[in-house]
């Protein structure tokens, strides 16, 4: 790597690495009370020890494979919605009035629904997050389809291609930049509703070990796996970006 590939990689992360040597100071100096934030080094000293006795894995491993299963079906689900609401004027009507009702609506208030449906188990997390997910897929892949330039579609028309055809060349490529950016965005729903509903109904996963170590006061582990959420997500959101681009690099 350059040196100037380095210089951007200190620069974008300068602030990270700013923020922790604050709060490291702040615990030591007791600007704030460390039973309200423990030092840095107590919380990755904490980190070790659930990752050896094999808490954070198992619970982890629970979260992950949740996220993963209702990330998958919302994009599945979505894209098929947002490009058929886009393309069929029937599904437009019946289905667009749903969509713009329920987007706005916090995906939160859904757990007891869920947990009502389905129980404690993994099928109620995953449940929420597929329909939590799938509303910004939905529109992005609609809105994608519906910006398809028109001399495209009706070249492909004159070209004598069939309506399947015509999605797949013209439609469903036109799409993919709206659509994998509303993916991206449901990715980072699919985090919060996650531990959200883990914190309220769930027996496993990182969100039930936060409330667990929060409500039997061994704060510092706690926020080892707080700190573990969010380096899951800023992970899978760095991946992501990769396969977005090398999904569009056609564009080029």
């Amino acid at each position: 790597m350059s040196a100037a590939a380095l210089g951007k990689v200190f620069l974008r992360y300068l602030p990270l690495a700013l923020l922790a040597l604050a709060w490291e100071a702040c615990a030591r100096f007791e600007l704030v009370s460390s039973s309200a934030l423990p030092s840095l080094t107590k919380v990755a000293a904490a980190w070790w020890d659930l990752a050896k006795s094999g808490d954070l894995v198992e619970n982890g491993a629970a979260s992950l494979w949740r996220a993963g299963a209702g990330l998958a079906i919302a994009i599945v689900v979505g894209a098929v919605l947002g490009i058929g609401m886009a393309t069929w004027r029937a599904a437009d009507v019946a289905l667009g009035p749903l969509v713009d009702m329920f987007y706005p609506l916090p995906k939160s208030a859904l757990i007891p629904v869920t947990a009502l449906w389905l129980g404690f188990g993994d099928g109620s997390k995953i449940l929420l997050i597929a329909m939590g997910c799938m509303l910004p897929v939905t529109l992005g892949a609609y809105n994608g389809a519906r910006s398809s330039e028109r001399t495209l579609i009706w070249s492909a028309r004159s070209l004598g291609a069939s309506r399947l055809r015509m999605l797949r060349d013209v439609i469903v490529p036109s799409a993919m930049p709206e659509m994998l950016s509303g993916i991206r965005t449901a990715l980072a729903i699919s985090f919060v509703l996650l531990v959200a509903s883990e914190l309220i109904v769930a027996r496993a996963g990182l969100g039930y070990l936060i409330g667990f170590l929060g409500s039997n006061g061994t704060y510092d582990s706690m926020f080892a796996v707080v700190l573990t959420v969010a380096f899951l997500g800023f992970v899978a959101d760095r991946i992501y970006l990769l396969i977005m681009r090398r999904a569009l690099a056609w564009r080029e």
